[in-house]
């Protein structure tokens, strides 16, 4: 029966400024900042602090990401690197080997215990709080306590249950069980919490998170790496298990880097350099620059020239950066505002509550950085003591005529750059409007065998079985296998916004007199 619905999510459409992100109340959050004469990066950093509290199982100021800002005057675009780093105080021989892979195309081996997977020994040094506050610093407008407040406001509150709350706290119930803060918090009476079916809401409060907070409204954002904050975390991490030093947490710091450039269908496309999956992403683009059909996005042809440029691309970021492992639940925030100056930004815990641990003092979940290295020794991202692993995370954004057109990035691990690549390639190189682009079938090229959405042509899968291994599947909502993608565009003075037509509450907020 699932392949006979119809599921669709209009795209939204202002003159003013718009937030396009995985969570509604977000969303408002930030249109909030821009109704209030805020700019982008105010909208865009309020939004991403209120992910945290209200959908924490994708990202968190325990975990780190990127942004590209490309202002609405110039076209000039910055580019973020707020990441998590491995503490300087790990030993690789703490991550011994199993028998066991992860069965995917990269046949990766295990860890014993999953020790960079899930717990304390999981754990990076985490760089959100001080990417968010250096970004506002450089080009916002607002306080970072400011930027706090809608955060504060929802974890005193707390996170509202509803069955989309309850499926994603069951999903990771047995993982947070082992860690007794998580479960305190999450998993009330042992368990994931019921829907009420009267009617009532329920609430599960994060009242030492919402201290937490207060006191870097209090403090500054420095106190949550070298103050009162720092203390309180570096105690939990060291009660647990972890490595990570008072020292290493004051020293961290994001890193602004010059954008990778590339020419597409009349665009430039601006992407993260580095450790992330941009320059993936820009060498992919090159191949499709001719290797595209001239017409017909849907068509099989065009899917195997996907195919191919995506994998090439993926080859080669194996062999000569590295990889970073799938499982990612990460989460994209895309904004515009009424000058035209956009932001893209990508944050993540990597897995579902990142490493499940929840520090006890801050109700803080942090992040599973360790994940992203390669556990084998001698390979290009291998696990190694004060780095930055490679990451999936793929923002960028797209400027036409000097000025910028498209914000554009996604959730979904692996599956990020290809569903960015096909979403891009929809608009720029075949004139969709952003909402058919969203909703168009996409492939993905990242796993041991090629996913076809089962609402492709019939030809597509056929004409990729030629080469590859292939699947059809649904575009379903959990897992996700086709990425969870967020967007702003601008056209002829006109913004519009779109987001992930499967998931609920994804949403584009609306700056509003």
């Amino acid at each position: 029966m699932g392949e006979h619905w119809m599921v669709r999510k209009g795209a939204v459409r202002s003159e003013s400024g718009l937030v396009a992100c995985q969570n509604w109340l977000a969303a408002e959050a930030g249109a909030a900042v821009l109704a209030r004469g805020g700019n982008a990066m105010d909208a865009a950093i309020t939004t991403a602090i209120t992910l945290s509290v209200v959908e924490p199982w994708l990202s968190g100021i325990g975990g780190g990401g990127f942004l590209l800002r490309a202002d609405g005057r110039t076209g000039h675009v910055d580019a973020l690197d707020f990441n998590v780093n491995s503490s300087r105080n790990i030993d690789p021989s703490d991550y011994p080997l199993v028998a066991g892979r992860d069965g995917d195309w990269f046949d990766w081996p295990s860890v014993k215990d999953d020790r960079n997977l899930i717990g304390y020994t999981s754990i990076c040094v985490p760089g959100a709080i001080a990417g968010f506050a250096e970004a506002l610093e450089r080009f916002g407008t607002i306080s970072f306590a400011d930027a706090l407040q809608p955060a504060i406001e929802h974890a005193r509150s707390g996170l509202a249950v509803d069955w989309f709350t309850a499926l994603c706290l069951a999903i990771d119930a047995e993982g947070l069980s082992r860690f007794p803060a998580s479960a305190a918090l999450f998993l009330p009476e042992g368990r994931a919490p019921r829907v009420p079916e009267t009617g009532t809401v329920r609430t599960l409060p994060m009242p030492r998170k919402a201290k937490m907070l207060e006191r870097l409204q209090l403090a500054g954002w420095r106190d949550f790496y070298e103050g009162e904050v720092a203390a309180g975390i570096i105690a939990d991490l060291r009660a647990g298990g972890s490595v990570i030093d008072a020292e290493e947490l004051r020293g961290y710091g994001p890193a602004w880097c010059t954008p990778l450039q590339a020419g597409f269908a009349g665009m430039a496309v601006h992407a993260m350099p580095g450790l992330s999956g941009g320059p993936t992403l820009i060498e992919a683009l090159r191949e499709l620059a001719t290797a595209l059909p001239a017409d017909d996005a849907l068509s099989g042809r065009t899917a195997l020239a996907f195919a191919r440029a995506i994998r090439r691309a993926s080859e080669h970021r194996l062999r000569s950066l590295g990889h970073a492992s799938g499982d990612s639940c990460t989460t994209h925030v895309s904004v515009v505002d009424r000058d035209g100056t956009m932001v893209s930004l990508t944050n993540t815990l990597l897995s579902r509550f990142g490493s499940k641990v929840a520090l006890p003092a801050t109700d803080m979940l942090m992040n599973n950085g360790m994940m992203w290295f390669d556990p084998r020794p001698g390979q290009p991202n291998s696990i190694a003591p004060g780095v930055r692993p490679l990451a999936n995370m793929c923002p960028l954004i797209a400027t036409a005529g000097g000025k910028p057109r498209l914000a554009l990035g996604a959730a979904g691990g692996r599956q990020i750059m290809p569903a960015v690549t096909q979403i891009l390639s929809y608009v720029a190189r075949y004139g969709m409007s952003l909402e058919d682009a969203f909703h168009a079938p996409r492939i993905d090229a990242s796993a041991v065998k090629l996913r076809v959405n089962r609402k492709a042509r019939t030809e597509v899968a056929p004409q990729l079985g030629k080469e590859f291994p292939v699947e059809i599947i649904e575009d379903t909502l959990y897992p996700v296998n086709f990425a969870v993608p967020s967007a702003v565009i601008r056209e002829n003075g006109e913004n519009c916004g779109m987001t992930h037509p499967n998931h609920p509450w994804a949403s584009v907020g609306v700056e509003r007199p």
